[in-house]
């Protein structure tokens, strides 16, 4: 998750209260039902890595969660030292229970088959902490990779300028987040009941290639996908939408809605049942990645120009 100042600048996703962000990624057994889609993302982020040539000696997972990522990161770059961050410290004492459950595991299947040549040992470091304001030096990492996490931060183009600080020369970003179309059913069906914003505006995918330009990337490439969810019952909708953090606006509405319009908002869900009698929640998914460029000026803002000659033949 993200824990950082909130701002009124252009760029940024929206004025969230960050208070509610943090609230609710402390409670990791509220948010586990929802995960099923960060894996789904996770899996997808993971194919479009396999088409680029990229052999990174550090990797940071940014806004890391309980560290589902890790594994596969690591997986993919066994010679890697894997980093995970996130600003909620009971999101990582569970990503801290989980991996040491899975390496006792794999110390007692080395134990059964292969005496005395102990496990295999886990590379991948978790440490809490904001993304947007990394402790690490300039250049530490060669790919910076971040599952459904960018969102949560009300600026985005700052996060952008560190995560490029903390990138070497010629690192790739890679990261997932939700774009404007996500939840918008939940937006719909409210609008019957009054003017309040009750589901966050997320940032539009050319937004966020302007601010990787901005920030100094270079070659950003973006794209996104509509995925449907559908539900049985609008309480189990409105529950994974509470998961994936409901409403963090400080200017949602305050206090509960009364019955009748509560009702007026499960009808309107109702109503958009389709031919199996589900209720489709959509979301739709930005996915970007770019790389971080040779310098083009000095830091006192000289010109750098590269001169490589021709060898003879």
């Amino acid at each position: 998750m993200a824990s950082s100042h909130s701002s009124d600048s252009a760029a940024s996703s929206g004025p969230i209260d960050l208070r509610v962000v943090r609230r609710l990624f402390s409670e990791p057994a509220r948010i586990r039902e929802s995960n099923f889609l960060r894996r789904e993302i996770a899996h997808r982020m993971q194919e479009r890595l396999s088409l680029i040539k990229l052999q990174p000696r550090a990797v940071l997972d940014l806004g890391c969660g309980e560290g589902a990522d890790l594994g596969g990161l690591q997986a993919q770059y066994p010679q890697s030292r894997i980093i995970g961050i996130d600003a909620s410290l009971p999101l990582l004492e569970e990503a801290r229970r989980q991996r040491a459950q899975a390496s006792s595991s794999v110390q007692r299947l080395f134990a059964k088959w292969l005496p005395g040549k102990g496990g295999a040992g886990d590379a991948a470091h978790i440490i809490c902490g904001d993304f947007a304001r990394l402790a690490l030096g300039a250049g530490s990492a060669d790919l910076v990779w971040s599952n459904l996490a960018l969102h949560w931060h009300p600026q985005p183009d700052l996060v952008f300028a560190e995560w490029r600080r903390v990138l070497r020369v010629d690192g790739l970003l890679m990261f997932s987040c939700f774009g404007p179309d996500t939840f918008r059913e939940i937006r719909e069906a409210f609008a019957g009941v009054d003017e309040a914003a009750h589901a966050f505006s997320f940032v539009d995918m050319h937004d966020f290639g302007d601010m990787l330009v901005n920030a100094g990337f270079s070659t950003p490439v973006m794209d996104m996908e509509k995925i449907t969810v559908t539900y049985d019952t609008t309480a189990k909708l409105l529950a994974d939408v509470r998961a994936w953090g409901g409403n963090p606006l400080l200017t949602r509405r305050r206090g509960l809605l009364g019955r009748g319009a509560h009702a007026r908002m499960c009808e309107a869900l109702e109503s958009r049942r389709n031919a199996e009698g589900k209720i489709p929640l959509t979301f739709e998914v930005v996915y970007g990645h770019a790389f971080r460029p040779a310098p083009r000026t000095t830091s006192s803002g000289e010109a750098i120009i590269r001169f490589d000659p021709q060898r003879r033949s």
